[in-house]
């Protein structure tokens, strides 16, 4: 599956096919296990990742057996798919590509198609009571689109993978849209004056009930998810709940309390704001757009610490001049450069971040970097592991 074809997190905007047609005619090869599960879909710019593993630990507290499929992985490909918080099993993973393979090769499908393909069939299979389904990318052309799901849910909208889905806040706001459908009530966790105009129409040509999170009243919400950020994700996770709940599904006020206590435990949730050591204290999180770093960045500079040290890489097609301005500049960088083609060298950004007074040296690999912060870093310090979701899958 790797190797052979092409793969977004790779290679970046030639793994893109922005057309449905091969899912169709996957879902149709496969006998359409799209239509085996009920499910909820997500899209969003930042947050449907946490969103949706909010999602599936209170279902999994209600007593509902939880499908669960988002990307990336971090160390494991089959982290992407899960049901009750247990990865897919390899040899499932492995019959399955070995069974279909020549199906795969004829048709030129690329790796996200085949493994949402492999995610819905063993969904259907395991006969789970509902699926947290995240969107790739995009929506409206994303492959998880074949779904008609329970309820829709958006998170947000931030310039992101503008290459693909446009330049303005309205039109990825349109890409993302894409994925209400006829009569399937939609949750906008955050909205803005220029997206909630595509919103009200989309929902309107679809007949679809729209809420908008932000206007909710919402109870206090606690979670072991600890990023600032989290606010905004359990306030649209509790609606889509309290929507569920309207459409018959069983969700009581326990199964919420305790799901989203116990998040990590329930799905295995990695990279959000996660402590990775205590002295020096070490934190990881996979924000790598402007929306995601400003929100760490601010929960960062409320730390108290001696010395902060940054590990940090980026991929390539990144706007630097987005984010590398949200970086504090009283920190010591060690710039890096995951094993991925995509990468920016590590050079480039440390030539870059140094014209916004960003200052550090350049190591030949995300690990060997993370080991010198930690030698160089005092007990009280803190060393900050980010950038990318590739660097912080390398120091996991």
């Amino acid at each position: 599956m790797f190797a052979q074809l092409p793969m977004y997190q790779r290679i970046g905007k030639a793994a893109y096919k922005a057309d449905l047609s091969n899912t169709w005619r996957l879902m149709d090869y496969l006998d359409h296990p799209e239509m085996g599960f009920k499910s909820v879909h997500l899209a969003g710019t930042n947050g449907k990742g946490s969103t949706s593993h909010l999602l599936a630990s209170v279902l999994q507290e209600a007593g509902y057996t939880v499908g669960l499929y988002t990307s990336p992985h971090l160390k494991d490909f089959r982290e992407r798919i899960k049901i009750n918080g247990e990865m897919i099993p390899k040899r499932t993973v492995s019959s399955f590509v070995a069974r279909h393979k020549v199906y795969f090769e004829t048709n030129e499908l690329s790796f996200f198609e085949m493994t949402v393909g492999l995610a819905f069939d063993y969904f259907k299979n395991k006969k789970v009571d509902i699926a947290i389904v995240e969107v790739g990318l995009g929506g409206r052309l994303d492959s998880t689109n074949v779904l008609i799901p329970a309820v829709s849910v958006i998170t947000n909208i931030g310039l992101d993978h503008t290459q693909f889905l446009g330049t303005t806040l309205q039109q990825i706001a349109a890409e993302k849209a894409g994925i209400m459908k006829r009569d399937v009530p939609v949750i906008i966790g955050e909205q803005t004056a220029e997206t909630r105009p595509v919103f009200e129409e989309k929902a309107k040509e679809e007949g679809a009930r729209l809420l908008f999170a932000q206007e909710q009243e919402v109870p206090k919400l606690s979670s072991d998810l600890l990023g600032d950020y989290q606010k905004h994700n359990k306030r649209t996770a509790w609606v889509a709940l309290q929507e569920l709940n309207r459409l018959g599904w069983k969700v009581s006020d326990n199964a919420i309390k305790s799901g989203f206590q116990h998040v990590v435990k329930n799905t295995g949730l990695l990279g959000r704001w996660q402590q990775l050591n205590e002295v020096p204290r070490v934190i990881c999180d996979t924000a790598h757009n402007k929306e995601g770093l400003s929100y760490t960045m601010k929960q960062l500079n409320k730390i108290e610490v001696k010395q902060l040290h940054v590990v940090l890489g980026v991929v390539s097609d990144k706007d630097l001049m987005a984010i590398l301005p949200l970086f504090p500049k009283d920190a010591k960088y060690y710039f890096c450069a995951p094993k991925i083609s995509r990468a920016m060298d590590a050079q480039v950004l440390q030539r870059e971040a140094l014209s916004y007074g960003l200052k550090g040296e350049v190591y030949v690999s995300v690990k060997g970097a993370y080991k010198v912060a930690l030698k160089e870093a005092e007990t009280e310090d803190l060393i900050y592991v980010g950038g990318s979701t590739f660097v912080v899958g390398e120091v996991l």
